[in-house]
């Protein structure tokens, strides 16, 4: 398997072989990061992204004795997490807290959540995240508003292969400011997958019309209750999407829909039964995630949504002034529906332009490290979540560079955050040259309700039915019903 590929014997005992240019690059990197002083005596591992991965993976290479600096093209941490704010987690604080995050904190004074209280996404940024970026050993290694462009290896492009292994790396950035250049021994990429999601229509490729349709798209996770409830009160919304951002907008327009009657709801699934999104109820240990799926199944039995199953879509059209006019095929049928307002829920996909000088190792379909990708392939799998791991499945043929977070997953579905935490509990080791820790799992992982080989229930069967049912991936659970869909559109 070659688990100890781009796994350095240890950033530490490589400085000596750093080029000079490197150690001028560290010096600059101080001065990006806004602080005073001579540079560190180590040299920089540079963080992309200041979201709970990133912000953690910094807290552990301090604790290694690494020198991190995060880059965050955001105005502030946690910036991506900001946008969805008003939806709450799956995972209770006890799960939402990484441990080296925790001590930092700790040190500082800070006053612990409930381990058992569900933070909402803006609890996760005001109680956690900014608190967290505002201790000592963090203020003044985080810089906001600062965009990750490129990343590339000092001198050479990514076709040179003689005198490449132990160059730093080259962090190209944009601030208001211009453009700057950054040298880092090591990069970790936590940018996540928010603001690339995946189109509407059939294939991966957006469905004709849909650029032309961004004004009535609203995005995966809009606030329907809060600052976006005037574009969704009395409208006609279609919901695109089978997952968790799905699940929580629909839930979401039913509230609406009562204090609001005349809000109209339409989900449209490619799957040919949404018995996996129904979930493992009772079965599951996260019991937010297993009633989230019970309560959609309550509201498509009472009417309050409209389901359309084995659905493409198809194409886009202005109707009139307001509406838009949307071409589908449902069950081998083609038909249209005129709506107010679009929620596409259908995932999302790395940004991988910007790493296209590093010589990444990908699977081929999930664009996610090669040997992690068996573990979360949707095509096989019938289990939510993937078993704990780290830099041995997460390292590349660039060593020293490293996916993480829901980045790492590529366009798999399943990611949790505690997994990305153990991800850079991990590269941190790995980057300090302790092996052992490295391979060591130090997290366990609740159980999805979802781990059963027998086939999906159809939706027409009693809840109890559903009850050994999380949100699981794979053949078994209605995942092949995009084949069904697409066969009828032909």
């Amino acid at each position: 398997m070659g688990v100890n590929r781009g796994v350095p014997a240890g950033i530490a005992e490589a400085a000596a072989a750093v080029t000079v240019g490197a150690v001028r690059a560290v010096d600059a990197a101080a001065a990006v990061a806004g602080r005073e002083g001579p540079p560190p005596a180590l040299p920089v591992v540079v963080v992309v992204g200041a979201g709970p991965v990133g912000l953690a993976a910094a807290a552990h290479l301090l604790e290694r004795g690494l020198e991190p600096l995060v880059l965050e093209a955001g105005g502030g941490v946690g910036a991506a997490v900001a946008q969805w704010g008003q939806v709450s987690l799956f995972l209770p604080w006890a799960y939402t807290v990484d441990a080296a995050a925790g001590r930092l904190l700790d040190r500082a004074g800070w006053s612990r959540p409930d381990p058992d209280a569900l933070p909402s996404g803006r609890d996760l940024v005001a109680r956690y995240l900014e608190p967290l970026a505002a201790t000592p050993e963090l203020a003044g290694r985080i810089r906001t508003g600062t965009r990750v462009v490129a990343v590339t290896r000092q001198g050479v492009d990514k076709t040179r292969s003689i005198g490449r292994d132990g160059r730093p790396y080259v962090v190209r950035v944009l601030t208001s400011d211009g453009v700057t250049d950054i040298a880092a021994a090591a990069v970790i990429d936590a940018s996540g997958t928010w603001g690339r999601p995946n189109p509407l229509g059939v294939a991966g490729l957006p469905a004709a019309g849909e650029t032309e349709a961004a004004p009535w798209l609203a995005g995966p996770l809009p606030d329907v209750l809060g600052r976006d409830r005037q574009r969704f009160a009395g409208r006609r919304v279609l919901v695109v999407g089978m997952g968790h951002s799905a699940a929580n907008t629909l839930l979401a327009l039913v509230r609406l829909q009562r204090q609001e009657p005349a809000t109209r709801v339409t989900w449209a699934i490619r799957a040919a039964s949404p018995a996996r999104l129904y979930g493992g109820r009772k079965a599951d240990q996260l019991p937010a995630r297993g009633a989230l799926g019970g309560g959609v199944r309550a509201a498509v039995q009472s009417g309050a949504i409209a389901l359309l199953s084995e659905t493409t879509i198809d194409s886009f059209r202005p109707d009139g002034d307001s509406g838009l006019r949307v071409g589908l095929t449902s069950q081998g049928r083609r038909e249209a529906v005129e709506v107010d307002v679009v929620v596409g829920a259908t995932g999302f996909r790395p940004d991988l332009d910007m790493l296209r000088e590093v010589r990444l190792q990908l699977d081929p379909a999930l664009e996610a490290p090669a040997e992690l990708a068996p573990l979360i392939d949707p095509n096989v799998h019938s289990c939510g979540t993937v078993p704990p791991h780290g830099a041995a499945l997460l390292s590349h043929p660039d060593e020293g560079f490293y996916l993480v977070g829901m980045k790492s997953y590529g366009r798999a579905p399943t990611f949790l955050l505690a997994t990305g935490y153990e991800q850079v509990r991990s590269i941190a080791a790995a980057l300090a040259g302790d092996r052992e820790a490295a391979d060591r799992v130090e997290l366990q992982l609740p159980e999805t309700g979802a781990c059963n080989a027998k086939a999906a229930p159809a939706d027409s069967e009693p809840a109890e039915s559903v009850a050994g049912f999380g949100f699981g991936t794979g053949t078994a659970h209605g995942y092949a019903g995009d084949l069904l869909a697409v066969a009828g559109s032909r």
